[in-house]
């Protein structure tokens, strides 16, 4: 059990400092075009849905890459499987249709709290997002 709990440790650092690399490129990408956000009210949606995608291609590779660590030990025969079993965790959805086994069950928990931890770093970049989308372009109330 303490090897499973260092090593869902580990890949939750490996998801944080992905995770972190992804929201400082998506306020980069954000940043390069603030001049669109105050524009257009259809350019800031725009330039909030790129960000919106760099973010979920976050969430993706980290589901991936527990999946991977799924299938690196053993616990699926399927890449697929893993890789499903392993987003069901990451969304917090629980569907218990895969299962794995008692031998490295903690991992499932633990890929949970990572996933909600991370889609809350996502949903935060993408509120700081909305919010100056918003400011521009709501009249300012007096």
């Amino acid at each position: 059990m303490l090897i499973n709990f260092i090593v869902g440790l580990s890949m939750m650092v490996f998801c944080l400092f992905l995770q972190g690399m992804l929201v400082l490129a998506a306020l980069r990408y954000f940043v390069k075009r603030e001049h669109q956000v105050h524009s257009a009210f259809l350019a800031s949606m725009r330039v909030t849905a790129g960000m919106m995608f760099i973010l979920i291609l976050g969430n993706v590779a980290q589901v991936i890459a527990w999946g991977s660590l799924f299938y690196g030990l053993g616990e699926f025969n399927d890449f697929s499987q893993a890789v499903y079993h392993s987003a069901v965790n990451f969304a917090t959805l629980g569907y218990g249709d895969i299962v794995m086994s008692p031998k490295h069950e903690l991992l499932g928990p633990l890929e949970a709290l990572n996933g909600a931890l991370m889609i809350g770093v996502s949903t935060a970049a993408l509120s700081r997002a909305f919010s100056e989308v918003l400011k521009d372009h709501m009249p300012a109330q007096r």
